[in-house]
């Protein structure tokens, strides 16, 4: 990362489904060239209505969750696990992924964020996700604008405001579109509600650049 500030470390923005969002999340494809494939050629095996167990799929991927940062190994047997329970399970999916792009495993993390981006429409992670993961692999046009997707669903979503505010300013981008919110609009909403100091005192510095 350019910006020498180590919470914006991609690793620290990958944002996982807690067990808080988890219980509050209602569930109801390739986009990287080469890296993303289609749920017609996951390896999970589907099963059948009968043989699907959503609430144990549930509770593996809460499970999980406790060794995502201490055991990441564990963490993705689990959710490995929970996948061969419900299939569908969107938070799993989400989880993997998350693991897979703090390996760099790019193919692997696109492929499980394009699952829970499908399987959780109205949730913003899964596609902050899936765009750190084109962002890591240099395609920053389509990282932005799938970055400006999470914000439809979920307007002011400040993670995501933060990482698309700091993609646009590090790659020059900073002439507004009007395909997502202004630039200025985001600094100002993170120099007021910022995760942390750092990102509060980074978007008043870009701000003011901005303005001259």
């Amino acid at each position: 990362m350019i910006i020498p500030v180590r919470q914006f470390n991609v690793s620290r923005l990958v944002s996982l489904v807690t067990p808080r969002a988890l219980a509050a999340v209602c569930l109801a494809m390739p986009l990287l060239a080469g890296c993303a494939s289609s749920p017609s050629s996951s390896p999970y095996a589907p099963l059948t209505e009968l043989q699907r167990d959503p609430a144990r799929a549930q509770r593996l991927t809460l499970e999980a969750t406790e060794f995502i940062d201490s055991d990441s190994e564990q963490a993705e047997t689990l959710l490995r696990e929970a996948l061969t329970f419900d299939l569908y399970h969107g938070p799993a999916h989400n989880n993997l992924g998350a693991i897979f792009l703090q390996r760099g495993d790019l193919f692997s993390a696109a492929s499980e964020f394009e699952w829970a981006r499908k399987l959780m429409p109205g949730h913003p992670d899964p596609r902050l996700n899936l765009a750190l993961t084109l962002e890591q692999a240099g395609r920053t046009d389509e990282a932005i604008t799938t970055y400006a997707t999470a914000l439809e669903v979920y307007p002011e979503h400040l993670p995501t405001m933060q990482a698309l505010s700091r993609l646009r300013i590090m790659s020059g981008r900073t002439n507004d579109t009007g395909s997502e919110p202004t630039l200025a609009f985001m600094l100002d909403h993170i120099a007021m509600r910022g995760e942390t100091d750092h990102w509060k005192s980074w978007a008043r510095i870009q701000r003011l650049k901005l303005d001259h």
